[in-house]
C-alpha cells in the first residue's frame, strides 16, 4: 500500500472505532416499568437512534424524537429523525428542540429520559431564550463561528441563550435520565457537548459576556441585554454542578477522540509502523499548530538517532480558525495548507487531516491529504501556498490538486483526526 492509502485506511479505522451501532448497545439500560422517550441531537443521533431501535428489547415500549444535520437521517421506526441547520440554527432545529422539550416535561418518575447527544448538537438543538429571537441566535453563532473562539467559549454563550441547553432539559423532566455521549471536545466535558442539555453547567451569564468582550463582538442589542440581565440576577441561571436536579441524571462519555487514536495507532502498529500519539486534545489556532507539527516532523526525519521512521505522528482536538479572508476551507484543510508551507516539499513526509463526521467546517470534505511533492505540484499549476493560506482558502487550493478527503456524512463525531506519516 501507497503512504497516501494507508493514511486514507487509517482514517477509515478510526472513524469505524466511533460507529454507534457497536457502542450505543453496550450502554443500554433496561427498560423502565413505564415509557422509554429517546431524545437526541447531533450529526450521530439518527445512527445513536437507530442502534437504540436494534437493541431495544421486543415488546418494550419507545418511542422519541432526534434532530440531526440535513443529509444525515438513517431509517428507524419508532424513533423520528428531524434534520436541521448546521451550524448555522434554524426553524427545524427550534421546533424540534420545543417538541423535545415538551415532552421531556410529560414524563413521570416511572419513565425513563434516554438522551442521545453528538457533536453538532448546539445548533442543531437551538431554542432561544425568552427576549431573543431565532435570527437573533443566527447572528451571534455566525460571529462565533468566525471569530477564533474555542468550542468551549462558544457553548458558554450559547447555554446562555438557550431554554433547553445547559441542562435545562434535564431541569423539566420528572423522570431518571441516561444520556449517551459521543464527545467531539477536548476534555469530554458534557456541558460542552450539545451544550449540555443534561449537564449541569459551571459557566455564568458574566462569563458568557466575557466571551463576546473577549472578541468584541458586535451581536443584536436583544442578546446583550438577555446576558445583561442574567448578570444583574433578573433571571435564572442555568442548572449548576451539584443542584439535586442532577440526582437522577447521569451523563455518559460512550465514544471520544482517544478511542479513535489508539485504533489508529494499532493500524500503524499492524504494519510495522511505529505509532505515537501527540494529544486527543489539541486546540489553538490551526496555521500555529501545524507548524510545531512540521518542526517536529523535521526532526525526526533529519535526526533519526532519537526516533526511527517510519513513524506515525497521530493527534486529536479541535483547533479553530480566525477567518480574515473570503475563500473556503475548515480548520483540517488549513492545519494541512500551513503544514504543507513549513515542510517545504521534505522528502518522505505525508499527512492527512480529516473531521470525523465527514465534514470539515462547512465544506463538503472531511479534510484533505499532502505528499513530498504537494508544493511542487501546486508550484507548476501556479498555485500560490501563502497566498490561499492567507485567503483562508485551503479548500480550493487542496480541490485543484486533487487532494481533498470526501467521504460524505460518517454518522459519528469525535472531533478531528490527524496523521503525519514519516518514511
Amino acid at each position: 500500500m501507497n503512504p497516501r492509502g494507508y493514511l486514507l485506511e487509517s482514517f477509515s479505522v478510526a472513524v469505524k472505532a466511533a460507529d454507534p451501532a457497536h457502542i450505543v448497545p453496550q450502554h443500554l439500560p433496561n427498560p423502565p416499568t413505564g415509557r422509554t422517550l429517546v431524545v437526541g441531537a447531533g450529526k450521530a443521533a439518527a445512527a445513536m437512534a437507530q442502534a437504540v431501535e436494534n437493541a431495544w428489547p421486543a415488546g418494550a415500549q419507545i418511542d422519541g424524537l432526534v434532530v440531526t444535520r440535513y443529509g444525515h437521517t438513517l431509517p428507524t421506526h419508532k424513533i423520528r429523525v428531524v434534520e436541521a441547520g448546521h451550524p448555522i440554527p434554524d426553524d427545524h432545529g427550534a421546533q424540534a428542540a420545543q417538541e423535545i422539550l415538551s415532552m421531556a416535561q410529560a414524563l413521570s418518575a416511572d419513565d425513563l429520559l434516554l438522551c442521545l447527544f453528538s457533536g453538532g448538537g448546539s445548533s442543531l438543538l437551538s431554542l432561544p431564550i425568552a427576549g431573543i429571537s431565532l435570527p437573533d441566535l443566527k447572528e451571534v453563532t455566525q460571529q462565533l463561528l468566525r471569530c477564533g473562539a474555542s468550542i468551549q467559549e462558544i457553548n458558554t454563550v450559547r447555554k446562555h441563550l438557550s431554554a433547553i441547553q445547559g441542562g435545562r432539559l434535564a431541569a423539566v423532566c420528572k423522570a431518571p435520565v441516561l444520556a449517551l455521549i459521543i464527545s467531539d471536545v477536548t476534555g469530554d466535558a458534557a456541558t460542552h457537548i450539545a451544550s449540555g442539555p443534561c449537564a449541569p453547567d459551571p459557566t455564568t451569564f458574566t462569563d458568557a459576556l466575557a466571551v463576546l468582550d473577549r472578541y468584541a463582538l458586535n451581536v443584536p442589542p436583544a442578546v446583550k441585554e438577555v446576558l445583561l440581565t442574567g448578570k444583574a440576577g433578573a433571571a435564572h441561571e442555568t442548572p449548576k454542578p451539584g443542584s439535586v436536579i442532577f440526582a437522577r441524571v447521569e451523563n455518559r462519555i460512550i465514544a471520544n477522540a482517544h478511542q479513535s487514536l489508539v485504533a489508529g495507532a494499532e493500524y500503524f502498529r499492524g504494519t510495522g509502523i511505529t505509532p505515537l500519539i501527540l494529544g486527543d486534545t489539541v486546540s489553538g489556532e490551526s496555521r500555529e499548530i501545524a507548524k510545531s507539527y512540521a518542526a517536529f516532523a523535521k526532526e525526526i526525519r533529519h535526526h533519526p538517532q532519537w526516533l526511527r521512521a517510519p513513524v506515525a505522528l497521530l493527534s486529536g482536538g479541535e483547533t479553530t480558525v480566525t477567518v480574515k479572508g473570503n475563500g473556503r476551507g475548515g480548520r483540517n484543510a488549513e492545519f494541512l495548507l500551513s503544514l504543507l508551507i513549513e515542510l517545504a516539499g521534505t522528502e518522505a513526509i505525508y499527512a492527512l487531516a480529516c473531521d470525523t463526521d465527514g465534514l470539515d467546517g462547512s465544506e463538503n470534505n472531511a479534510g484533505a491529504v499532502i505528499t513530498p511533492d504537494s508544493l511542487h505540484r501546486a508550484e507548476k499549476l501556479g498555485l500560490n501556498a501563502t497566498a490561499y493560506l492567507a485567503n483562508n482558502d485551503a479548500y480550493t487550493f487542496f480541490q485543484q490538486l486533487n487532494d481533498l478527503v470526501i467521504t460524505g456524512p460518517t454518522f459519528t463525531n469525535v472531533n478531528d483526526y490527524h496523521a503525519i506519516l514519516i518514511l
